[in-house]
């Protein structure tokens, strides 16, 4: 048989195809089958081919990576150890252009698949870069309350919003019983001059993306009550009217996710919301034709018939803790981050920078993968903080896979 590395001084085993991932400290085995068109020859790699993708890494890798694999440019990620099926694949994502075009794709642009398959195979040999000291995650092991950090956020928005959201000033509109999804989206869209309005966009501009996301889990979590503003115009009538409104919004003025609950809502505010999407200030092809269609004294009515309406908290979801997100993680990349599987990638010791940058690549679709979008599309700026510092602490184990001899031939 022929390991690709030699063996660290106690391992425990684990099979692939129908080799063996041995990992440094493991307390259990656990079997990888290939699927039909796996390439695993990075696994299989000889001597010679680690060799050879040494060559090639000290002279197109080594610049950025670091000469061992270990780098020390924010943003770059560390290599060594990294696994072989798993970094092979990538390295070809990057060549096929998949990645979109970087300086990735260029410095791998001209190299051969075969010559980044023994690349990937070298670094896969080397030893692990070491943890990230303790005093480099001492920031994020305090990390605020997301609806403690919101309210301070949102000091500012009381003296037009209300205190708690509940607006007092007729044409603010209140920001209680609306989803956190829609809230973000609504706050993003003045941020970016999808809404067209001077003053909000001056207002929001200063905020990161995590101060808009706990400002809408602030709001969300408060009590919901009515707008305490005047609401002219027949109840009756628009009631009748409504009931076009009802399947996005609905039948009592309460929705979820990104259509905003409509239920309590300030009158004025409104009635100024539908006439700018008729006028085209707000852009948004499903607005555009209903408010186009009624005229100013059925806004009224309908106005008045939300406002008259009793608001609702949305169902928030249970924040989960790190140890939570840990435990989800650890489900494909290993206990602590030591994947097992040679197609899975070891986030071990990996820096945290880099974890935070392809996290929020996921979260964004600027990365694509399926299971990991998911994952990544409900973790808040927070929480994906304390992911890479949690995972950049903990101590990498170098993996070694070793061919096995078919069943029922033993040596």
């Amino acid at each position: 048989m022929s390991p690709v590395r030699a063996a660290p001084r106690t391992f425990l085993a684990a099979a692939c195809l129908a080799g063996v991932a041995w990992v440094a400290g493991s307390a259990s085995a656990q079997v990888v089958k290939a699927e039909a068109g796996d390439d695993f020859r990075a696994v299989y790699a000889t001597p010679q081919e680690i060799s050879q993708g040494k060559r090639i890494a000290d002279s197109s890798c080594a610049r950025c990576h670091g000469p061992n694999g270990i780098s020390t440019a924010r943003g770059v990620p560390h290599l060594a150890g990294q696994r072989a099926v798993y970094l092979h694949r990538e390295l070809l994502a990057y060549k096929k252009g998949e990645r979109g075009k970087n300086m990735m794709a260029e410095s791998v642009a001209f190299l051969s698949d075969d010559a980044l398959l023994k690349v990937a195979a070298w670094y896969a040999s080397l030893d692990p870069a070491p943890p990230a000291p303790a005093a480099r995650t001492k920031a994020a092991a305090v990390a605020p309350d997301p609806v403690s950090a919101g309210r301070a956020a949102a000091a500012g928005c009381g003296s037009c919003h209300g205190e708690s959201g509940i607006s007092t000033i007729p044409g603010m509109p209140s920001l209680v019983g609306l989803d956190p999804a829609y809230l973000v989206a609504a706050t993003n869209a003045y941020r970016n001059g999808e809404r067209r309005h001077d003053l909000m966009k001056a207002l929001v501009a200063g905020l990161s993306d995590a101060d808009i996301e706990n400002i809408a889990l602030f709001y969300a979590s408060q009590k919901a009550g009515r707008a305490k503003t005047p609401a002219p115009g027949n109840r009756n009538a628009g009631k009748a009217a409504a009931a076009a409104c009802a399947g996005c919004h609905g039948a009592n003025g309460i929705s979820t996710g990104a259509t905003p609950s409509l239920a309590g809502q300030d009158a004025q505010y409104f009635v100024a919301a539908m006439e700018a999407y008729r006028d085209g200030s707000r852009t948004d092809p499903l607005m555009q034709g209903p408010a186009r269609a009624v005229d100013g004294a059925v806004l009224k009515d309908l106005a008045a018939w939300y406002a008259s309406l009793q608001p609702q908290a949305p169902k928030l979801a249970t924040a989960l803790s790190v140890s939570d997100w840990v435990d989800r993680c650890d489900r494909c990349h290993g206990v602590n981050g030591n994947s097992t599987d040679p197609r899975m990638p070891a986030l071990a010791a990996q820096r945290a920078d880099y974890l935070e940058a392809v996290l929020n690549a996921y979260r964004t679709g600027a990365r694509r993968s399926q299971a990991m979008s998911a994952m990544s599309k409900v973790l808040t700026e927070a929480d994906i903080s304390q992911l890479a510092e949690h995972y950049a602490r903990q101590k990498a184990r170098a993996i070694v896979y070793v061919q096995l001899p078919p069943q029922g031939n033993p040596r």
